[in-house]
């Protein structure tokens, strides 16, 4: 293989985009793998095969055409993991409708914010979930529901929204169950549904997906049938996906990882899809994986941690797992390395990417080294270019670091009503911009070293709180570990390590430093440790690290000094 002199490499495949709506690409799936099981979904009790499944993703999609919703539309959908979520996710695309995920962690200013950005006319929602009563949050933002008849709203507060669907058996006044749906179809909407397909282009907005906006408004992530597609198909080819396999999916559904890194990575390789409970449960994902003899398990590392810890891990026979990923934060190598030994995952892979890039750009692959895929998030993807510049926006030499930039079928069509954002992250030349601190070697593997904003300047110096955080887990009374800069007058910033001890572990401030000393740069000791319970976090597992600086600066009664 030819070793790279520039940071700059292209996915070259003998294995072609696939140009298709997600509509042809499931029915082709139906076609092939009718009587293969599709969908488990263990907190439901439900077990369909693909026709079963198809059967009831066509009756919700007419149902929806009834409903007066054309392509272009927008629907919401604002749910834990549950089967109406999937249902919806497929029969949206078969209609041509745009569905809308909604984090189910959002509140009722963040629901306003994003059913009036993209302007929602149906929004399909459960009951409630964790401490969220969304029926009570949808109420008070639409009152006039206690008055109107399903799908006839007209909302001061939400001017676009006309119908809103729920889950469940109960009744609300002004709502639609979603078992309603299917009824209102007649012999017309299933044949506008079937000519739509003669209508619909791969290349048409399906989805959009609001990135977790920790600074500003959050913004919608446009992704064409296109993107995500494709995507979802190269994920499962990185882990020789078949129809044999059975994927465990405790990822949220809202974000890219459940729903194309999952979802469409089975249907597009006639695989199934198990899901072990609505939210993320150590003892009960072990418990599917078991029960269900799946042969691939997706997770953040939070997740991974979670289950490797759990005390009932050895009860559980889990040697039918052989793959899965490990993405959406930091992969810290310690693990990784538990993940393939105590879980039997020989060859999981690590993927990276963001929502605007479909998500995935780069993974590693199930014949690389052991040591490949525990230092690095492997190589790019098919059909996918990366180039890693400096800060005059010049590609560096292998091995140099710079922000990563990404181009290619899978970047988004762009943010939702936003030309000013997307113009700042996608330039004249298509490439976008992901904020990423990344090196690419000589043979073509990225390692991410951080956020170009995490970056902590101290005295002068560059520090990457990943270096830090990957040093500090080879302690052994250390579970997890987050490394930020907090304001320091003398250095300008000094660093913070908050940190999760294993359980039944005591330690010190000064027993961590003492670790440190010799073995890293001095400037590199972070001078303010703190031992916590957990990290703030997104549902996701993406960790909330401005939170936590913020939580500091209060502690330690630091002021911030403004700069021009």
């Amino acid at each position: 293989m030819q070793k790279l002199a520039k940071s700059y490499v292209n996915g070259i495949s003998d294995r072609p985009l696939r140009y298709q709506t997600i509509g042809e690409a499931f029915d082709e799936a139906v076609d092939l793998y009718g009587d293969r099981e599709a969908l488990v979904v263990r907190h439901q009790d439900i077990r369909w095969t693909y026709s079963e499944f198809a059967k009831q993703v066509d009756e919700f999609a007419a149902g929806l055409v009834a409903l007066g919703l054309r392509p272009g539309d927008r629907v919401g959908v604002w749910a834990p993991n549950c089967a109406e979520w999937v249902i919806t996710q497929f029969a949206t695309a078969k209609a041509g409708i745009i569905q809308v995920n909604i984090n189910p962690a959002y509140r009722r200013a963040e629901l306003e914010y994003v059913l009036n950005k993209v302007g929602c006319k149906a929004l399909v929602t459960a009951a409630s979930f964790k401490s969220s009563d969304y029926i009570t949050m949808i109420n008070d933002l639409a009152p006039e529901l206690a008055d109107c008849t399903p799908g006839e709203l007209k909302a001061k507060r939400l001017p676009e929204l006309k119908t809103v669907i729920r889950l469940g058996e109960d009744k609300t006044p002004g709502y639609f169950n979603f078992s309603d749906i299917p009824d209102l179809a007649n012999d017309s909407h299933y044949q506008r549904l079937e000519a739509l397909k003669g209508v619909l282009t791969p290349d048409d907005a399906i989805n959009i997906q609001f990135t977790s906006g920790t600074t500003g408004s959050p913004k919608g992530a446009t992704l064409s049938h296109f993107n995500i597609l494709n995507n979802g198909y190269f994920v499962g080819e990185a882990m020789n996906f078949t129809e044999q396999d059975r994927l465990c999916i405790p990822v949220p559904l809202y974000h890219c990882f459940g729903m194309v890194m999952s979802n469409l990575t089975c249907v597009t390789h006639g695989s199934c899809m198990v899901y072990p409970n609505d939210g993320f449960d150590p003892l009960l994902t072990l418990k599917a994986v078991a029960e269900e003899r799946c042969t691939a398990l997706h997770g953040v590392p939070t997740m991974f941690i979670a289950e490797l810890d759990h005390p009932e891990l050895k009860s559980f026979d889990l040697s039918s797992l052989r793959t899965g990923i490990m993405a959406g934060a930091s992969c810290p190598i310690e693990v990784m390395k538990r993940v393939v030994s105590d879980l039997h995952m020989s060859e999981v892979t690590i993927a990276y990417g963001m929502t605007e890039t479909s998500p995935v750009s780069f993974q590693s692959s199930r014949d690389d080294s052991l040591e490949k895929r525990v230092s690095t998030v492997g190589r790019i993807h098919p059909h996918v270019e990366v180039k890693i510049v400096d800060e005059n926006g010049q590609v560096t030499p292998a091995g140099v670091q710079g922000e990563l930039l990404t181009r290619g079928y899978s970047v988004m069509k762009g943010y939702w009503a936003d030309p000013e954002r997307t113009d700042e992250a996608i330039d004249e030349a298509g490439w976008m911009h992901t904020g990423d601190l990344a090196t690419l070697d000589e043979d073509g593997y990225c390692n991410i070293v951080g956020r170009v904003k995490d970056m902590v300047i101290r005295g002068g110096e560059n520090i990457y709180p990943r270096e830090i955080e990957e040093f500090l887990y080879r302690h052994d009374k250390i579970q997890d570990v987050q490394v930020f800069g907090v304001p320091d007058a003398k250095y300008g910033e000094e660093l913070c390590a908050w940190i999760c001890l294993k359980e039944g572990q005591e330690a010190a401030a000064e027993e961590i430093k003492e670790f440190c000393s010799g073995q890293i740069a001095h400037y590199k000791i972070p001078r303010y440790i703190r031992f916590v319970d957990e990290f703030p976090m997104t549902v996701t597992g993406k960790i909330q690290k401005f939170i936590m600086r913020d939580s500091m600066i209060e502690e330690l009664g630091i002021v911030e000094q403004k700069t021009a």
